[in-house]
């Protein structure tokens, strides 16, 4: 077999997921074309696949010293393999080294769109920096709008159309997050005032699609059009509001809405802070959420509740005991992203382990599923004085729901908290308790745990989150009580009152065009 037949079919095992084969391949390879980096790239893609991190990152880091930058192709895969690498980081919560990857990603790559996709990996990351300052992310908004200079607006236009029309913009029309939140301002607003129209790139698409696809007034699929083009087809739809719901998430759009193709445009809801640009007029947020204005750009609007609703995804059952009943001790766990998992916030919970004798800590994520995962982890515990025998270490599951029967108390994260992994403790009859600061992305718990009747498990310093959960764990009365109850007070809650919602969400709407319109008098 020749060297490009054994390269072409190591890229077949890849796809095929053939993992064991293609590695065979790649060893054959590397040993007998040493200079050849795209099969190092292809062995640390697998490595990455197969959940070894470790392993992918070290392969990654010797192949970004040997690219030649001053070669364009090389200077391409310098800029694959930076990207790569802050994802490793991203998943191992080496959060800051995950933020210069991706911008050194950004600096690397020519096309704009590909230099605004890493610049909004390293501020979507940066939101799990403890120390990160309204200058920093300014400085991360700066290198983001540098990639907009090819993007010439549209002159703004208001139109008198008998309906407003809304348009959302998002590549995760389907079972996603952020439709839990949203799915309810789509489908149940009036048609009677409004018309929606869903301007989709989605990369998987299943029943929830089709549902939304048959729901709304127009479906417009634009995963394979140009920013211009998405652009220019909102504007001929004569959008009075365009609604982002993605912000600086994986697989945005926001150099369409870059164009303002709209009459207002919002972002909010699937992100949790300002995009910093100023295509955007309005960033939706709730009483609760808002906190210290300065860290936006755009206007913030206050829900007088909750600026979203949470549509469960299954009727998981709950045990009608928390599990200390059975266990004897009490378990308190994070079903977080690990990128929110800082060791500022593992050091408090290692306190809280040592004020509950015999207590364990739950973990479950992606970064478990191998085990040079699970070390790497274990490391970081031990250095941090943690007994790795009360620690539980799960990898990713589809049915992760259920394992909260297995938690009694969530630990929410800081500053990135949770968002609908507290929504689904909440379902499952575990209480959460969670640290709030001044920036907006920090007070989702509050917001949640302020509509859900339990304001007291949010606190705003270090030592109050510690007895907080000290004090639910000595109290196993309550712990049953909230088991038994919490999903009622979920469902009875603004938080799943999508009917209140839409309605405040409508008048919202119909607000901010006629300021709008009047600003044109």
């Amino acid at each position: 077999m020749s060297f490009l037949e054994k390269m072409t079919t190591a890229f077949e095992h890849y796809a095929a997921g053939n993992f064991d084969a293609a590695l065979t391949l790649i060893d054959e390879m590397e040993k007998s074309a040493p200079n050849f980096k795209r099969t190092f790239m292809l062995e640390a893609w697998i490595y990455f696949e197969r959940g070894e991190y470790l392993r992918s990152f070290d392969v990654l880091e010797k192949l970004l010293a040997r690219l030649d930058i001053s070669s364009r192709y090389e200077k391409f895969l310098a800029a694959q393999t930076a990207n790569r690498l802050g994802q490793i980081c991203d998943v191992l919560a080496l959060t800051p080294e995950s933020v210069k990857f991706y911008r050194i990603a950004a600096r690397l790559h020519h096309e704009p769109p590909r230099i605004c996709a890493a610049m909004s990996n390293a501020i979507f990351v940066a939101n799990a920096l403890e120390n990160f300052s309204c200058e920093d992310f300014d400085e991360l908004y700066a290198e983001y709008k540098n990639c907009l200079s090819d993007i010439v607006p549209f002159e703004s236009k208001i139109y008198a159309h008998k309906k407003i029309r809304i348009g959302f913009l998002s590549g995760d029309f389907f079972g996603h997050a952020v439709i839990r939140w949203s799915g309810n301002i789509i489908t149940e607003i009036d048609k009677n005032f409004f018309e929606i129209y869903c301007y989709a790139s989605n990369v998987q698409n299943d029943k929830v699609t089709t549902f939304l696809r048959d729901t709304v007034d127009t479906w417009r699929d634009k995963k394979k059009l140009t920013d211009e083009e998405a652009a220019k087809l909102i504007r001929d739809d004569e959008i009075d509001i365009l609604f982002d719901l993605s912000g600086h998430t994986s697989g945005n759009r926001l150099r369409v809405a870059a164009y303002r193709p709209a009459t207002v445009q919002i972002s909010g809801i699937g992100y949790i802070n300002s995009t910093g640009l100023d295509c955007f007029d309005y960033f939706l947020s709730d009483v609760h959420c808002a906190g210290d204005e300065s860290w936006f750009v755009e206007k913030l609007i206050h829900m007088p509740q909750t600026h979203f609703t949470y549509l469960p995804p299954v009727v998981e059952k709950i045990l009608p005991e928390p599990p200390c009943s059975r266990n004897g001790f009490v378990t308190f766990g994070s079903f977080n992203n690990f990128v929110k998992v800082t060791d500022k916030m593992l050091a408090v919970w290692k306190k809280i382990l040592d004020r509950v004798p015999s207590s364990r800590l739950l973990l479950k994520h992606k970064v478990f599923d191998a085990d040079d995962g699970k070390k790497y982890v274990g490391e970081r515990l031990k250095i941090l004085g943690f007994d790795l025998s009360r620690v539980d270490m799960r990898g990713y599951s589809s049915d992760y729901l259920k394992m909260y029967n297995d938690m009694d108390i969530a630990l929410d994260t800081f500053p990135y908290t949770g968002g609908v992994t507290t929504c689904e403790a909440f379902w499952m009859g575990v209480p959460v308790v969670s640290l709030y600061g001044e920036r907006h992305g920090t007070r989702f718990g509050l917001s949640m745990l302020t509509n859900v009747g339990l304001p007291e498990l949010a606190v705003d310093n270090v030592d109050d989150y510690i007895s907080r959960a000290v004090m639910l764990a000595n109290d196993t009365e309550l712990l049953t009580l909230l088991r038994r109850n919490l999903r009622d007070m979920l469902k009875n809650s603004p938080l799943m009152d999508g009917k209140t919602y839409v309605r405040e969400m409508e008048k919202v709407f119909a607000q901010i065009l006629l300021d709008k319109q009047k600003s044109y008098l």
